[in-house]
């Protein structure tokens, strides 16, 4: 199933940002590091963002420490993901 996941999310990064604009659940991204621009803070855990190829999707604070409080849409994050969630990110507006 993982494997499935990971082909859907492989092609959508393979997209025009035009076509890629869907909402990919965050679960499906593979770990790593990421550049995101957010389009609007949902609260303080919880941030919709859009990738470099033009995909969005909701992230999820992946710690205590984490607090999307802070930033505003608009803003250019690069955050590292573990299984979907935001575990460090740095406001590269700033």
């Amino acid at each position: 199933m993982k494997r499935y996941a990971n082909l859907a999310f492989l092609a959508a990064l393979a997209l025009p940002a035009s076509v890629a604009a869907a909402t990919i659940d965050a679960s499906l991204i593979p770990d790593g590091t990421y550049t995101v621009k957010i389009d609007k803070i949902v609260d303080a855990k919880h941030v919709a963002v859009t990738l470099d190829n033009g995909a969005q999707s909701t992230l999820t604070a992946g710690r205590d420490s984490i607090d999307f409080g802070k930033t505003k849409a608009g803003d250019q994050l690069k955050i590292s993901l573990i299984k979907g969630n935001v575990m460090v990110y740095v406001d590269l507006t700033h």
